[in-house]
């Protein structure tokens, strides 16, 4: 490993006690994820247990709750905690406007999340993180596992010199790309959305630098032509994909609830259980314009 690679792992491994009093944190690496036990998430939290939840979310950016037997208006209670919920883009008729139905069985053809992106960065003000709560695994226990991979990281493992070239660039990311490579066309209700953004952004929040490109919305870098944009964001999406350690995997049990940072993290949700069914529900959270 490179020395500046090298350096950036060591800072992300060697932090201080982490000042947990009323819940149990367990990383699921050193870099990426931790399952959090000891809290009920169908109670209130007390201003305590909330102050603990939001340092978890910033430390780990994937927080796993196990067990967690909550009614729909008990998990929009906790995404709340976060920020304003942000509404489906098209929701199905008379369903509720924030709750997502992830749903794959043996009619399935396709399925969400099925590659590594983060959700809805076409938009102006991407979401800020999702809470899927997932209800049914696929028969037998096995399958269905959601990979995560730190765009922290994915930036601070390329070269200094690779990393000044990007910090000048911007990206367009396009609604209509997911559509369109399915070979479908967006429903005329649906206002696509279409926004440039920075290939590198700062963290709201903590103000470090990320990686922030996906191939489900990124269409090209304007800065560069056609065949160095296609160049460009096919070696980034090789680096994301192909290095083991920006990643984490989520298994997942009946009633597990999986927090994520939109922001600073990309999601592959693994179709490895096709004819079998996996059914959960997803919320999201309102996030801001990314900044340089």
């Amino acid at each position: 490993m490179e020395e500046y690679a090298r350096e950036a792992v060591e800072r992300l491994t060697t932090r201080p006690a982490e000042p947990y009093e009323t819940l149990s944190v367990s990383p699921i690496t050193p870099l990426l994820g931790a399952e959090v036990s000891g809290i009920d998430l169908s109670r209130e939290l007390t201003p305590q247990q909330e102050k603990e939840i939001k340092h978890a979310f910033l430390t780990h950016h994937v927080l796993a709750f196990r067990d967690q037997d909550i009614t729909p208006e008990e998990h929009k209670r906790f995404a709340s905690l976060f920020g304003d919920l942000h509404p489906v883009s098209l929701p199905a008729e008379g369903s509720d406007p924030y709750i997502l139905e992830i749903r794959a069985d043996r009619d399935s053809r396709m399925v969400a999340g099925n590659g590594w992106h983060a959700d809805g960065t076409a938009d102006p003000e991407p979401s800020l993180g999702s809470l899927l709560h997932i209800t049914t695994v696929p028969e037998g226990g096995s399958g269905g596992d959601t990979l995560f991979a730190n765009m922290h990281l994915a930036y601070e493992l390329l070269s200094p010199a690779f990393r000044s070239f990007l910090d000048g660039l911007t990206a367009v990311h396009d609604g209509a790309m997911p559509w369109k490579t399915a070979g479908q066309t967006p429903p005329p209700e649906y206002d696509v959305p279409r926004n440039e953004h920075p290939v590198v952004v700062r963290h709201p929040d903590t103000g470090r630098r990320l990686l922030f490109v996906n191939g489900p919305y990124t269409s090209h870098i304007p800065q560069l032509s056609g065949q160095e944009s296609e160049a460009l964001l096919a070696l980034l999406y090789r680096h994301i994909a192909a290095t083991p350690l920006l990643h984490c995997r989520v298994r997942w049990q009946p009633k597990t609830l999986v927090l994520w940072d939109n922001r600073c993290v990309q999601h592959h949700a693994i179709w490895d259980y096709f004819p079998h069914t996996r059914h959960g529900r997803r919320i999201a959270v309102s996030g801001t314009r990314p900044r340089a």
